[in-house]
């Protein structure tokens, strides 16, 4: 059981067929009048209260010794994916949920596995929308994620591959974060996966169009790369992976990049983009999935600041791979998919 689980993760959960650039220019623009919108205030960083490994100030920590050695890999097997563009995904909405928010049982599909995904009730909003989608219903065979963070019990749920239509509520891998939680090295539990496959949250990694608008975006983003380019195995804050068919020198799950200190900023084309790259350079980010758009942002679906004039999807694409360092987080961690909660 344990095997074909697997199976499933390394094509869907991954990302490696998940729709992330159905459409890519999309904002997922919306009234945000539905009370939804996520408050994510906290002392430690977004969602979270203790600072996590995404917090960390990484502007004047020493390269991997193996940096130039990843990165060459990683040009040589393409590069990053779509067509080596460095772009921006838009489509992944972070819900907001309160003790009122209905709280909603799941049925398991073939996409939710034991013991890695957390089988529970969770809110669901009344007015909302997974991953790539206009509202609830997963139409597009995508990743689907569904998001939602209910901040008066501290609880993150998010679930991959959510679909909802009228009364029925279809679920793959939930993971349940306890936002109120100093977690260590191995999160959920090592060898898990989470709504990602590197095991840890999504939410915390997303950067949104407020913090853009506000011109700093304080901690580190998630990134995703085809799982091609990416080797077997993980290194931390990474707790899981999948089965990747990377090289010797690749990448590894859980890989965290920083953009170069000499990169010129000021050369990009829009001051949102200049905000994300600065916090490249201070905070990096972590690869999270198998996928084709490289960056992730937060939808502005329920956002004050819109990214309409704000960021386009290929306002980074002047960034190459070469324009990365790698930081060093400990050895290889081989994967046995495992899990231990």
């Amino acid at each position: 059981m344990r095997v074909v689980a697997c199976v499933v993760l390394a094509m869907g959960c991954s990302g490696s067929v998940g729709n992330h650039d159905d459409n890519p220019d999309a904002t997922n623009g919306g009234d945000g009048q539905h009370g939804d919108a996520p408050d994510f205030s906290s002392t430690g960083g977004p969602y979270f209260t203790s600072p996590m490994f995404w917090n960390r100030d990484v502007s004047s920590a020493a390269k991997a010794s193996y940096s130039n050695a990843t990165i060459s890999a990683l040009r040589a097997a393409g590069g990053w994916g779509n067509s080596d563009t460095f772009q921006i995904d838009f489509t992944i909405t972070v819900l907001g949920a309160d003790n009122s928010t209905p709280m909603r049982s799941f049925t398991k599909t073939a996409d939710f596995y034991s013991p890695d995904c957390d089988f529970m009730q969770m809110p669901v909003p009344q007015t909302g929308s997974v991953e790539g989608e206009t509202g609830y219903a997963c139409t597009h065979d995508g990743d689907c994620h569904l998001l939602v963070f209910q901040k008066d019990s501290g609880m993150l749920y998010e679930m991959w591959r959510a679909n909802i239509t009228s009364s029925t509520f279809y679920g793959g891998c939930l993971a349940a974060w306890n936002t109120h939680t100093a977690y260590t090295d191995s999160l959920r539990g090592d060898q898990c996966t989470s709504a990602d496959a590197a095991g840890y949250p999504i939410s915390p990694l997303l950067f949104t169009a407020d913090e853009v608008k506000a011109g700093s975006i304080d901690h580190a983003i998630r990134f995703i790369l085809p799982n091609d380019r990416v080797k077997r195995g993980f290194v931390r804050p990474a707790t899981h992976g999948t089965s990747t068919t990377g090289g010797t020198n690749a990448p590894a799950y859980g890989v965290h990049l920083r953009l170069r200190a000499d990169y010129p900023i000021e050369s990009l084309p829009s001051e949102g983009a200049k905000v994300v790259a600065r916090a490249l350079q201070k905070y990096g980010m972590y690869h999270a999935d198998g996928g084709q758009i490289a960056l992730t942002a937060a939808s502005d679906r329920y956002t004050t600041a819109k990214w309409s004039g704000l960021l386009g999807p290929q306002d980074l694409s002047a960034l190459n791979v070469e324009d990365f360092e790698v930081i060093d987080h400990g050895g290889m961690i081989p994967l046995t998919l495992d899990c231990v909660r």
